[in-house]
């Protein structure tokens, strides 16, 4: 069912297969309609993650064969809702996980991969902190189950997820110490973050001259070496949560090997009987075999991102916006690395 009649086209981005961001297409394609389950979303925002930049390398786990639309999350309004959805959502502006196809002006999009967005939250704040917010909170107080009076280490503090997660750890009492670069190192005191570089040969000397006994958790999305620097730098107790293998991505090998040796790592760790833990967090996990509880946390953890991003407590971190058709400068500029924060489309 849909409220008003939808247009014949549409605008999306295609990614024919490696090409250099100049090459990406914008044409014009039907709008797609809603299967059971579904809801055909007019998108309003959404955003480039990192998992558009490895899916241009052909680099990420799981994406579909070229060509394709990227887009990992979007925000906007259902315009139709397909058999089985809840028709209450109709009009309603929704933020959706989606992994790819949100590189676009309307997306369809799983219903029970949506959350209502509050009234009061402008669209482009809502997309910058989805996916980046729920893996942000997830990772918090769900993997690492940080407590306040705490203290944190997070590699990519100037990140999407990174720059999130500073904020919500920082809200709930949490001491943090940021990996970024030195150009970043201003911006992260000014959040209240103590800066280190993690390209410097004495990392660990500088994280303990910090905190001497060793931190209470570590976010690690760079593996390799950094891994196990970052196991090393825990106090008894203490979390290493890894989420990504972001040194690998721009190789040319087989991500497979790299993958491995990372899970591998963290499963030995996690089962050593010396009081600190180790784990592998996966947005999507659960998707699939645990279908319920993946939608009643998604439900959970985002609303709380979205009640505090409304209430002030915290900010989108949007680093740069752009119309969707200018996605080219804008994939350029997110893989420039010199940004704090996250790149937003508008179509």
């Amino acid at each position: 069912m849909a409220t008003t009649p939808l247009p014949p086209t549409t605008v999306r981005v295609v990614l024919p297969g490696l090409v250099e961001p100049a090459v990406l297409l914008v044409e014009n394609a039907p709008v797609p309609r809603p299967a059971d389950g579904e809801l055909l979303v007019a998108v309003q925002a959404t955003g480039i993650s990192y998992a558009e930049q490895s899916m241009r390398r052909g680099r990420y786990f799981g994406q579909p064969a070229f060509p394709f639309t990227p887009g990992y999350d979007l925000v906007g309004t259902v315009l139709e809702c397909g058999p089985g959805t809840d028709p209450a959502l109709l009009g309603r502006r929704v933020a959706a996980l989606t992994k790819t196809g949100a590189w676009a002006g309307h997306a369809v999009v799983r219903a029970r991969d949506a959350v209502p967005v509050p009234d009061g939250l402008a669209s482009e704040d809502a997309e910058a902190a989805t996916v980046n917010g729920v893996t942000a909170w997830q990772m918090l107080h769900r993997a690492a189950r940080i407590r306040s009076g705490q203290t944190v280490l997070v590699f990519g503090a100037n990140g999407g997820v990174g720059g999130l997660l500073i904020q919500l750890a920082r809200h709930a009492g949490v001491r943090v110490i940021g990996a970024a670069a030195p150009r970043h190192h201003e911006a992260l005191r000014a959040a209240g973050v103590e800066p280190v570089d993690p390209t410097d040969p004495e990392l660990a000397a500088a994280v303990r001259a910090l905190a001497p006994g060793g931190v209470d958790a570590v976010f690690d999305n760079l593996g390799g070496d950094i891994t196990r620097t970052a196991w090393n730098l825990l106090a008894p107790g203490g979390t290493l949560v890894a989420y990504a293998i972001v040194g690998e991505v721009g190789g040319t090998g087989s991500l497979w090997p790299p993958f491995l040796r990372a899970l591998a790592r963290i499963l030995l760790w996690k089962v050593l009987p010396n009081g600190r833990r180790a784990t592998f967090y996966d947005l999507w996990s659960g998707h699939s075999t645990r279908k319920a509880r993946f939608r009643r946390r998604l439900h959970e953890d985002l609303a709380q991102v979205f009640a505090l991003l409304e209430d002030g407590a915290i900010t989108a971190g949007i680093a740069a916006r752009f119309p969707l058709a200018d996605v080219a400068r804008a994939l350029e500029l997110a893989e420039s690395r010199t940004l704090n924060g996250k790149v937003v489309l508008i179509p």
